[in-house]
């Protein structure tokens, strides 16, 4: 636990009624996000795709798990984020495909 890596917001309140939207339509998704991959990050195991690396900064996309018709409804849900290594924080942010288009 003292190794352990500290989540931090890009924005909280979207970031958390994205999270809240998740649990209530997709709830698959928000448990794997909540038991799974929360605490493989909070640990230092990174999940997901590297997007960019600098020095001491890594950014990374998870899609997370949804089954056909929400895909097509709502399309992907995508947990980025940014890993500070030097100060042992993860900056996160919740997209979906919506936004993107």
């Amino acid at each position: 636990m003292v190794n352990s890596y500290i989540f931090e917001y890009l924005d909280e309140n979207d970031f958390r009624k994205k999270e809240r939207s998740v649990r209530k339509y997709n709830m698959l998704a928000y448990k794997k996000l909540t038991f799974e991959y929360y605490p493989k990050i909070r640990n230092g195991e990174f999940l997901g795709e590297l997007i960019t690396s600098t020095d001491n900064t890594k950014s990374y996309e998870l899609v997370l798990p949804t089954d056909e018709m929400f895909v097509k409804v709502h399309g992907e849900i995508r947990l980025h984020y940014t890993v500070y290594e030097d100060k042992k924080i993860v900056l996160r942010k919740m997209e979906t495909s919506e936004e993107n288009e």
